[in-house]
């Protein structure tokens, strides 16, 4: 009796009564009532009547624990933790697990920590970016590197709980002594059980297992239903991102119980699509494509929680994190409320209308395109020994996906000039953007636009040199000349107007102000690029990505083109007669 009043008498901060709660443990919803006290569960009971300073009642509604996204990277939607933080939040997104890798690739270990000095409502944990640069020096040139010092640095904060994604395939399963290698080694040597996260697309059979066979176990690259089988069979956590998700991989996930080892994951959001919705988006469409609602909310809370570690959430039950979701039906999945820490997140937060005008980064993260205008002979391709034709070798991209081949072309030449701007062909060009040696590289996109125009931009992976696509010489030189003024950004023009922009004033990759602002130019951006004749289900992914030097099978940086699993350059010209 003593026992029971006492109970009675506690003051709980606040009472949920009469919904739907989701049964972690079960996969199951119960109606039942919930005690929070200060951020975290006290008491989950099919009746609760304790005093509570606030007492909400859900009766009817759905209560699932707050989304967990571990692995993303805020700079793919060109905005700044504090507004992401902002932005994702009311769709129910409660922690996320950053990748930085962008913003380090630019500004290195000052980059990270422009990041992680921003206070946010949303839960924000940190990968160390374990490829900066995606390859090495002699490939590409980026703005700085991420080495063992670094890496030590950066374990020091209990914010960072895994090396961020694992990309070059060859350093990684090299028999010598190199910078990855040891930076593994430093993270496993200082924390137990630290997550190496990883980034391996099309490898197989034993390539597969050399990769995990070095200390990674996991990938969010793009899946299939063999490779779903067969990575998980070789005990890979995979990360199912959008691009993963179709009925024949849900169908395999459910048909082989795989819930324990998959999560589901954004990667990549634009900044057009995030104000529209984040991680709840995907679990609608795994659920869209045959996923029981319950697996598919399990496996966007529980499963990355316990993935990374993350034992204070993922779950409604006593001691945990109180992150929460009102849903208000099973059908669509429909976000009513989302409770941070236990209070109720800010509707206003999804209206993001007012700009902040406080400065949030450096002031040299303003002018750090250091790239000089190109002359309108820069995009001239000289044969030099008075050949009639020759055969170029080009990049062949897909209407979806950002993978690419390698295919050949016969291309006039005239008075020692290609003649390419006759071809079926668009001129790709990276100028880098650091002054460290003005490079300039050339490589041919296979493809024929219904407009004269190019395409500009700063935001292209990993590196961020400075890349335009285009079929038009003088749209190029335009284009080129005028991103350097803005410092960085996209730009789209035909027939020498500029049809659209896009400033992306923080390194070249963000843009400081309001989401809105950025996702409504971003939006233009897609539309000139798409009326210009280019085609991909995602323009902006395939476009940054043509520079991606791990991501198959042939891309281009400032220092040239190459092989991607063989890190062998390919020359432009492979012959000539």
């Amino acid at each position: 009796m003593h026992c029971t009043k006492e109970r009675k008498r506690k003051m709980i901060d606040t009472i949920i009564k009469n919904a739907f709660v989701f049964q972690t443990y079960r996969q199951c919803f119960e109606k039942k009532d919930i005690a929070i006290s200060g951020e975290k569960f006290y008491y989950i009971a099919p009746e609760i009547s304790y005093a509570a300073k606030q007492i909400f009642d859900y009766a009817g509604k759905y209560i699932i624990p707050g989304f967990i996204d571990i692995h993303m990277h805020i700079e793919s939607s060109m905005t700044y933790p504090k507004e992401f933080s902002k932005t994702v939040l009311p769709f129910g997104t409660t922690t996320i697990v950053a990748d930085p890798h962008e913003i380090a690739n630019v500004f290195g270990i000052e980059g990270i920590d422009a990041f992680m000095k921003q206070k946010t409502e949303l839960d924000i944990f940190y990968g160390i970016p374990s490829c900066v640069p995606s390859t090495n020096e002699k490939m590409e040139t980026s703005g700085a590197s991420i080495n063992e010092g670094e890496v030590e640095e950066l374990l020091k904060d209990k914010r960072v709980i895994c090396l961020g994604e694992v990309m070059n395939y060859k350093d990684l399963t090299s028999d010598k002594s190199n910078k990855l290698k040891n930076i593994i080694k430093k993270c496993k040597e200082e924390r137990f059980d630290f997550k190496i996260e990883g980034h391996c697309p099309k490898l197989s059979n034993e390539n597969c297992a050399k990769f995990i066979f070095a200390g990674v176990d996991s990938d969010h690259t793009q899946q299939t239903v063999d490779s779903v089988m067969e990575k998980i069979d070789m005990g890979m956590f995979l990360e199912l991102q959008k691009k993963s998700l179709s009925k024949e991989i849900v169908s395999c996930i459910n048909q082989h119980h795989l819930y324990e080892s998959v999560a589901l994951i954004t990667d990549d959001t634009m900044p057009d699509e995030l104000i529209k919705g984040h991680l709840n988006q995907i679990v609608t469409l795994a659920v869209q494509l045959g996923m029981p609602a319950e697996k598919a909310i399990y496996i966007a809370t529980f499963t990355p929680a316990r993935r990374m570690n993350l034992s204070d959430r993922g779950a409604i039950a006593p001691g945990k994190i109180a992150d929460f979701i009102i849903l208000d039906n099973m059908k669509n999945m429909q976000i009513i409320e989302v409770f941070k820490r236990g209070k109720r997140v800010k509707k206003a937060y999804a209206k993001i209308e007012k700009p902040n005008l406080q400065t949030k980064f450096p002031q040299y993260f303003y002018e750090s395109i250091l790239c000089k205008k190109a002359k309108k002979e820069d995009f001239v391709i000289k044969i030099s020994d008075k050949a009639q034709k020759a055969v170029v070798n080009v990049i062949q991209t897909s209407e979806y996906g950002t993978f690419t081949k390698r295919v050949e072309k016969d291309v006039d030449v005239k008075q020692d000039i290609l003649q390419w701007e006759k071809e079926d062909l668009l001129l790709v060009s990276v100028f880098e953007r650091y002054g460290k040696n003005y490079n300039i590289s050339h490589a041919f996109l296979e493809g024929k636009w219904g407009k004269k125009g190019a395409i500009a931009t700063s935001w292209s992976h990993d590196s961020h040199n400075i890349l335009v696509i285009g079929n038009s010489v003088n749209d190029m030189l335009l284009l080129q000349n005028r991103l350097v003024d803005m410092q960085g950004g996209y730009l789209v023009s035909q027939e020498g107007i500029i049809t659209a922009s896009a400033r992306l004033n923080v390194g070249g990759i963000i843009f400081d102000g309001p989401i809105k602002s950025i996702a409504e130019e971003i939006k233009r951006v897609k539309e000139e690029i798409l009326r210009l004749g280019y085609k991909n289900n995602n323009v902006l992914m395939s476009i940054s990505t043509l520079t991606l030097l791990v991501s198959p099978e042939i891309k281009i940086s400032d220092q040239g083109i190459f092989d991607v699993l063989s890190q062998k350059e390919i020359p432009l010209i492979k012959s000539r007669d």
